[in-house]
């Protein structure tokens, strides 16, 4: 309820992780799917039409075709590269955001070992999201490097 109370005033979404229940109990504005986890038709019941329902889909368009056609607000790839955070995960390559980009209508989440050095390629090929954790908080200045982050999706819709 703490980070739900936080969130709120800081005009922040909270999306929980893996978590539907969690994300119904905290209110939160919506959650985070994997394989392993509550079905997206499952948790949109559970969470309602006005909840972010966002999924994994690794390194394979089709569970991101199926995941935009079952109504998915958003889909995630990746890794694209080499993560402390979850190291076994399978590799994506950068074309699953070019044809994602080409072939769905959903905004597109890239993840895995991304650092504001080697973001951009993964913007221009059509993210438009990333999801960051030790490319942003383990960096000796959080601030400065969220904004480097934000200055890649500038310039990339600058120069469209």
């Amino acid at each position: 309820q703490g980070l739900r109370k936080l969130t709120r005033r800081h005009g922040a979404l909270l999306i929980i992780n893996d978590d539907v229940i969690l994300a119904a109990q905290s209110k939160a504005d919506g959650v985070h799917i994997g394989r392993h986890d509550t079905g997206l038709a499952d948790a949109r019941a559970r969470l309602g039409p006005q909840a972010i329902i966002g999924t994994s889909c690794y390194n394979q368009f089709e569970l991101a075709r199926r995941a935009a056609e079952a109504g998915a607000d958003y889909i995630a790839f990746g890794r694209f590269f080499p993560s402390r955070t979850k190291p076994d995960a399978v590799p994506a390559g950068i074309e699953l955001l070019r044809r994602a980009k080409r072939e769905l209508d959903i905004p597109t989440v890239a993840i895995g070992g991304i650092t504001a050095t080697n973001a951009a390629p993964l913007v221009s090929a059509g993210a438009d999201m990333l999801a960051v954790i030790d490319g942003l908080f383990a960096q000796p200045d959080i601030r400065a490097t969220a904004g480097q982050f934000c200055r890649l999706f500038t310039h990339h819709r600058d120069r469209k």
